[in-house]
Formats: structure tokens, sequence, C-alpha cells
């Protein structure tokens, strides 16, 4: 049995994590988050260390390691910009990381951080979940098998309608959140390069606070992207159908059914780190690089590559 600590108790991806520390036959010793409604822990571990003061939980951490029981994993479901520096302070401590994405905001981050698994000796894994899902394996399968050069083409859309909330939070500051792109796309991101390979184009034709909108060029396939908060630009099948999320990915105009399979896949996960098969810093650098570059990246006109939701926007 592997002992815990879980830094950010409070938010929506926590209880994935608590349930993942729990089937895989763990323990959660600590949790801390600077709120306090964090009710979600009694159902899994009642008896846990909380902290609402970071620097209490990491006086008790210390304290665990003077005492001869040192962690074995950090989890990490902290806001976006907070990742790198909970991820240093768990490697300092020479304890592996297991943090939810974006893993950080900047590749530069991504050096940094593996300057300290050389110097500590401590491992950061991260929950790219969907390269687990059934779905994307069969589908990274078919790519595979295909013949050679031949690129598929690829529509990306993915609406997650959010309140007046969302911009007042942190999720709404682009340094802290990275923006739209990243804060609900970098997943979509690494799915796009463990199916299709290596990117080699990037262009963007739409950047605001709610939506933003591009072009890709992989290796094996054209991905027209587009991703929003804002309800405004749900598309009208789903407008009809009072749906307050969109999501669709179209591969040469046949939808891929991804919907289900997703209850288990942070376990699987977990389970997948104990196992010594995380994915690493490096199996992040493609989806953070593409990010970042969407993040910054002068806005071009769309021409044949826009996808079909972008005059909508800009009407």
């Amino acid at each position: 049995m592997k002992n815990f600590a879980l830094i950010g108790a409070g938010g929506y991806i926590a209880p994935r994590h608590l349930r993942a520390i729990k089937d895989t036959g763990n323990e959660l010793v600590v949790a801390m988050d600077i709120n306090d409604s964090v009710g979600i822990m009694d159902s899994h571990f009642p008896e846990a260390e909380f902290f609402t003061e970071f620097e209490e939980f990491e006086a008790f951490v210390e304290d665990q390691k003077l005492q001869g029981k040192k962690l074995d994993y950090v989890s990490i479901c902290s806001p976006n910009y907070l990742h790198a520096p909970h991820m240093k302070f768990a490697l300092k401590n020479g304890i592996d990381v297991i943090c939810e994405k974006p893993l950080v905001l900047s590749s530069e981050d991504l050096n940094i951080l593996a300057e300290y698994e050389k110097q500590y000796g401590a491992k950061v894994n991260s929950i790219l979940q969907l390269r687990l899902h059934p779905s994307i394996i069969q589908l990274r399968d078919k790519v595979q098998n295909a013949p050679a050069g031949k690129v598929f083409d690829v529509d990306l859309t993915y609406l997650t309608s959010r309140g007046k909330w969302y911009l007042k939070s942190w999720k709404g500051v682009n340094h802290k959140s990275g923006g739209v792109a990243t804060n609900i796309g970098v997943h979509f991101y690494d799915m796009l390069h463990f199916i299709f390979g290596k990117l080699t184009h990037n262009e963007v034709h739409y950047r605001d606070e709610k939506t933003a909108s591009g072009y890709l060029e992989y290796e094996r396939a054209r991905v027209r992207w587009f991703l929003s908060i804002d309800a405004e630009n749900l598309p009208d099948n789903a407008i009809q159908g009072e749906k307050l999320t969109y999501r669709s990915i179209l591969i040469e105009n046949e939808e891929l059914e991804f919907s289900g399979g997703f209850t288990d896949l942070h376990t699987q996960s977990y389970q997948n780190v104990l196992n010594g098969n995380g994915y690493g810093l490096e199996e992040n650098r493609a989806a953070i690089e593409t990010v970042e570059y969407i993040r910054d990246a002068e806005i071009v006109e769309a021409g044949d590559h826009a996808h079909p939701l972008l005059a909508k926007v800009k009407k």
C-alpha cells in the first residue's frame, strides 16, 4: 500500500483522484486546498489530515519525512499555474508526482522539471487518460494500419458552456490557466499527437477569452479545430437538444464515438503509474508546445482551412 498526499481537494477533478487512490488499494494521508468545501473526502478517506494553508501542509509532509513516514506520491489537482511549483515541492522531497493536465503551461517548465527529476531522484507522472480510451486506441491502430502516405481529414469540435463565474476565476486569467485552448483543449491536442504523429504545421484563426479556432497538420492528419466555453457558439443541433456541452470528432466525415468509457480512466492511469508505466514529462511535450504556440500566435486568415463554426463566431 502506497501513501498519498493530494493538493487541490476541492475542485471538479479531485473526486476522480480520490477514487483512483482508493480503488488501487492505497491510502490518502493528507490533503490540502485553500477552500474547505471538501466533504467528498469523507466518502473515501475520512481519517486523512487536511490543511487550508500550504505552509501547514508543507510542514506536515516534512515532519512525516523526519519520522520515517515518507509519502510515496503527491497527486496534484491545483490550478494550472500552480502545477509546476507544487511538482517542484514534491520532487525536492523525493516524492513522485501524479499531476492533472495541463502538466505545465510552458515547455521551459518541462525542461526545469527534468532537472529536478535528475537532482532529487523522483519522477513526474501525468494524467493523459484519452490515450487509454478504447475508441482512441482503436482509431490509432486504424491510422497506423492505413496505407503509407494516407492523410486523414479531421474536424475537432468541443464546446463546454460556462457561466459568468468562469472568467472571474483563475480559469479566465490567461497567464494562470493558459487560455481556453489550454484549459479545455490540451488533452485533445495530446490525443491528436498520439493518434496522428508529429505536428508539422500550426495556425490560429480566432482567439478570445471564450473561444479559439485554428488548423493543424500532423504526419497523418489535417485538423480543423474549434473550442469554446460560450453557449452562443453551440451548433443548432445541440441547442435543439438543450445540451450545454457538445463534443464531436469527425474523421473523414465519420463520427468517432467515445462518449462512454470514461468512468475508470483515472483509476487505470493510477494503476499504470503504480506499475511503472506512467506518462512522464516528454510524453506531454508535444501538447504543451502546441497550446503554448496557440496562446501567442499571430491570427491568420482561415481560407480553406476554416472550421465550420468559425463563421458563426465572426458573424
